[in-house]
């Protein structure tokens, strides 16, 4: 028989702050951390545990004696489920200062790193409807309020489009309007979700791989452009192609209507067959004259507006005067690479992805930029001695690694061959500082910058200058 975990009550304890993952923190009576997941600074509050490790606890704030005056209404009404924006009880300048508090202390408790005057982070100027990029999924097996499951009303429709609930990958939370993304981005989704019950068509449920109305993708460019993919988990002619035309006649300002057929397992569309019903297989990102070709593939910057403000930083940071080479680690489609290359002699771009390094290089050619080159290859092993004879002594390094940073290996050539400058980029300032602790004795950090790509969460970007000392 398993053992029960042990849960305990601390009475009115105060949120002191906010840490990572989202997560508010309190203190036990006995030292501890509390990790809540409900709660924000400031609040004071009675906590049930849930969990206790050896440092810390996790918990969930179950009755609130006084209320933080950092928060603010939610705007959503799933926000209490959703789990999406899981700040968005949080006034928006109080987010910000968190973020950049976040940052500042990984820098210097985990890399041990000696700071500059830190610029204040650069908050968006849209903190709802930023996002260029959703994508949502159907079910015939909505997940259920505690409300709904406590009522006694029979709940004859289960059929959902929207989010999974965390921690239920077979449970889908349906979304009425989400704010993350500009219309038509819910009256699509809903009209579809509309359309399919009207016309009895079945709403996929993974348990049993069975179901028709599988996942929906919805891109909308800075421009204006919309694409639609609608990933169908079977065939049926007469269902798909009265579906689409149904779209196509409501929503004529699609500029790419996509679908897939995919009855494997996952919903992953990277190695499906997607197929063009209607208008072009890509739509364009506009950025400082620049035009990016994107497919339903194709990585591109989820907030496009403040890419732009991120890459105006980057390329700040960078200096350059015309003369430099610079290496583009990371590249992903090139949009950094090419966004610096007028300002520089010759851009190089190493990327692990071929289909993202094939959107970079058509992508250069559109653009007619002549000074950039793109290799697809793991980081690690394209970045050797011959590489460097093959393209010279790069001057200037940037660097956007995944979140879990860069390889030491990578990290050991670029001190071994001392550029200049580097410029790191980095969606996780934790992985980035474990990294910088490695260069400190050869560079000296000279400006740093956090960018709040993705307001309403916990997400920030951060930039770096290393200088050769």
């Amino acid at each position: 028989m398993a053992r029960k975990k042990k849960q305990y009550i601390f009475e009115n304890i105060e949120v002191i702050d906010a840490g990572a993952k989202g997560k508010s923190i309190a203190k036990a009576p006995d030292g501890k951390v509390i990790f809540l997941s409900n709660a924000i600074p400031g609040d004071i509050v009675d906590i049930r545990t849930g969990r206790k490790r050896k440092a810390y606890y996790e918990g969930t704030a179950i009755k609130f004696h006084t209320y933080s005056n950092k928060r603010t209404t939610p705007i959503c009404q799933h926000f209490e489920y959703c789990g999406g924006c899981k700040w968005q009880h949080m006034e928006y300048k109080h987010q910000l200062f968190y973020k950049e508090k976040e940052v500042v202390n990984n820098l210097t408790r985990i890399g041990h790193l000696e700071l500059p005057e830190v610029t204040p982070i650069l908050g968006c100027e849209n903190s709802y409807y930023y996002r260029n990029k959703m994508e949502f999924s159907f079910s015939s097996n909505r997940w259920l309020t505690p409300t709904e499951i406590n009522s006694t009303q029979e709940i004859d429709n289960r059929n959902a489009c929207g989010f999974h609930i965390a921690g239920m990958w077979d449970k889908i939370l349906d979304i009425t309007t989400c704010h993350l993304q500009e219309e038509p981005s819910n009256q699509i989704r809903n009209f579809i979700k509309e359309y399919g019950i009207e016309n009895n068509l079945e709403f996929y449920n993974p348990r049993v791989q069975s179901g028709f109305l599988r996942t929906l993708m919805v891109r909308i460019s800075s421009i204006g452009e919309i694409m639609l993919v609608l990933q169908l988990f079977k065939e049926d002619k007469k269902q798909r192609e009265a579906l689409l035309n149904a779209i196509s006649e409501k929503f004529p300002e699609i500029t790419s209507l996509q679908y897939v057929i995919n009855s494997k397992g996952n919903d992953t569309l990277y190695d499906q067959n997607i197929i063009l019903f209607k208008g072009r297989d890509h739509i364009f990102e506009e950025m400082e004259g620049l035009k990016f070709k994107i497919g339903p593939k194709s990585f591109y910057q989820t907030n496009s507006k403040q890419a732009y403000e991120l890459y105006k930083i980057t390329r700040d940071f960078a200096k350059l005067s015309g003369n430099e080479i610079v290496f583009d680690f990371y590249t992903g489609t090139g949009t950094i690479a090419q966004f610096v290359a007028k300002k520089a002699k010759k851009v190089i771009g190493v990327e692990s992805v071929p289909e993202a390094i094939e959107d970079a290089k058509n992508n250069a050619a559109f653009n007619n930029i002549q000074n950039v080159e793109f290799f697809a290859g793991d980081m690690k092993e394209v970045f050797n001695d011959d590489f460097i004879k093959q393209h010279g002594q790069p001057d200037v390094i940037i660097t956007d690694p995944p979140r879990d940073g860069m390889h030491k290996n990578v990290v050991e050539k670029i001190l071994n061959i001392k550029p200049k400058r580097v410029v790191y980029v980095s969606c996780n300032s934790a992985t980035q500082a474990r990294d910088l602790a490695l260069m400190k004795e050869q560079y000296n950090i000279v400006k740093l910058q956090a960018v709040d790509m993705f307001p309403q969460t916990h997400h920030v970007e951060n930039v770096v200058l290393l200088e050769l000392k």
